[in-house]
């Protein structure tokens, strides 16, 4: 199996469950247009966290990692038609430009709040002015930061949140324990945590499909 074939039952699958969308099509051109980085979520991706967000019935909803908004806006439609607010959080002050854009465009600005400035920072800020719990929390930025995201997340959660983290198999480099690579100690840092962690449940499941070999941990905060 490689790379190709697990492309092309992305598309496969995204032809029968998720079509071909104006919104979302515009914000991918928009990002590409801008010279972003192609590593936002796949169109499949992006549903499944709708879905989880809508199965949570989450009204408020924490993203860290904005990039072009691709992933802010399928977790936006995941918030109740009536209610309910997203947070996003960007340090790049490009990136932020091209999402702000985007989520004008699919309807979503007076319901998302971006904030630009390092994730960490903006964490911080985010729990000393109360600004949760959240019901449902995506983790999708720097990975040699990852242990502080999730313990930052932790500080704005309530018992039953959600947390996912995006990119956590780095094709399947997460096992070298040897490894220099800042982003893979990153992920195994979290994953260390995640086990010694008694105040959440967690799994990590392995994803193959148009952005390759990865995958995804999802907990859920208990306590």
């Amino acid at each position: 199996m490689d790379k190709e074939l697990w492309a092309n039952v992305d598309r496969y699958i995204a032809d029968l469950l998720v079509p071909s969308d104006k919104s979302l099509d515009e914000a991918l051109k928009a990002s590409a247009a801008a010279e972003l980085p192609p590593i936002n979520v796949s169109p499949t991706q992006g549903k499944l966290l709708m879905l989880i967000a809508q199965i949570q019935g989450a009204t408020s909803i924490l993203e860290i990692g904005t990039l072009g908004g691709y992933s802010t806006i399928w977790l936006a439609r995941g918030l109740p038609r009536d209610g309910g607010h997203l947070i996003t959080l960007e340090v790049d002050a490009k990136h932020a430009q091209v999402a702000r854009g985007n989520i004008a465009r699919a309807g979503f600005a007076e319901r998302v709040e971006l904030i630009l400035g390092k994730a960490i920072d903006s964490l911080g800020q985010l729990a000393a002015n109360s600004r949760g719990p959240f019901d449902l929390i995506f983790i999708d930025a720097d990975k040699a930061s990852l242990p502080e995201y999730f313990q930052a997340s932790l500080k704005l959660s309530r018992a039953g949140t959600v947390i996912i983290i995006d990119n956590v198999i780095r094709d399947g480099k997460v096992i070298d324990a040897a490894s220099t690579d800042k982003d893979i100690q990153g992920v195994r840092r979290m994953n260390e945590m995640l086990a010694a962690e008694k105040r959440v449940s967690a799994t990590a499941i392995q994803t193959v499909g148009s952005k390759g070999y990865d995958g995804f941990a999802i907990v859920r905060v208990l306590s």
